[in-house]
């Protein structure tokens, strides 16, 4: 708690000095991969499960080997986890996919943020089309059967919704034979999709829900301008104090800033800021 007490001028002169937001800087961090995603993620429950398959067949054909110069070939096991992945959040595009990698927390944390372009996902996922469409059929089916990841559905808007089971299983077989068909689905689905159709689908979709969250935040700051008009209505109709008056909206914005910091700071000196809200939870060494 601070121990100074903040003396308020009579009058507040001068524009305030403001530190704003700026987010065209780039910054150094240093970042604990393994923290990128939670325990529960779902991309720990791919990863995992991807790891007990033998992939034997998926390394036949790698000309990267020990004792040899050249560069070294990504691990199948990496290209198998991102597209299964992929498929349960309703992704099909190799692209989409690479770029993905250079920003969201699940794809930087398979890949161990290493770079993979969407050359080596496309032909990946082309040499060995019918035995990786029936493996991510399997995962998919298991995974979404025992609850550790949901499958999204891509809709004709380009929305996503969550696909549902029917509820009405309640034996284990029954239950996993239901999934892997909802699984089989979703494959089918991101096969006959035309690269970067899901993505022109969720670009229309994103435009939708821009134009709608303006029109809501328009609502919202108009019922804003309601209730302070009310309060202010009711204060004069009930005869109340200048001070009471003045606090309903008639002080300016930099005397209401120096009440509100006063006020913050006789209860807790101000409040605790400065904490690190971001996914990755990493540390700044530098800008």
């Amino acid at each position: 708690m601070m121990s100074e007490t903040l003396t308020i001028p009579d009058e507040v002169k001068g524009k305030a000095r403001l530190r704003h937001v700026n987010r065209e800087q780039l910054l150094m961090h240093v970042i604990d991969i393994e923290r990128l995603i939670d325990e529960e993620h779902p991309a720990r429950a791919i990863w995992e499960l991807v790891g007990q398959l033998d992939l034997g067949r998926f390394h036949e054909g790698i000309k990267a080997v020990e004792g040899v110069a050249g560069r070294e070939a990504i691990d199948p096991r990496v290209m198998i986890s991102m597209w299964i992945y992929g498929y349960s959040q309703g992704e099909n595009s190799a692209r989409r996919m690479a770029r993905l990698c250079e920003y969201d927390p699940a794809y930087q944390w398979l890949t161990g943020m290493d770079e993979i372009n969407h050359h080596s996902l496309s032909d990946f996922r082309m040499k060995h089309g019918e035995e990786l469409r029936e493996l991510f059929v399997q995962v998919l089916g298991v995974l979404s059967g025992e609850g550790l990841i949901r499958l999204e559905r891509v809709t004709q808007d380009g929305t996503k919704i969550k696909a549902q089971a029917s509820g009405g299983s309640f034996r284990r077989e029954e239950r996993v034979k239901e999934h892997l068909e909802m699984a089989r689905e979703q494959v089918k689905q991101m096969e006959e999709m035309k690269e970067g159709e899901v993505e022109a689908r969720a670009a229309k979709a994103r435009e939708r829900a821009g134009r709608e969250r303006v029109e809501r935040l328009e609502l919202a700051l108009s019922e804003f301008e309601k209730v302070r008009e009310g309060k202010k209505k009711n204060l004069k109709e009930k005869g109340g104090s200048a001070g009471e008056r003045d606090r309903s909206g008639g002080a300016s914005d930099e005397a209401r800033r120096w009440r509100i910091l006063a006020e913050l700071q006789r209860t807790d000196g101000g409040g605790r800021s400065g904490e690190d809200h971001r996914g990755n939870r990493d540390q700044s060494i530098g800008r």
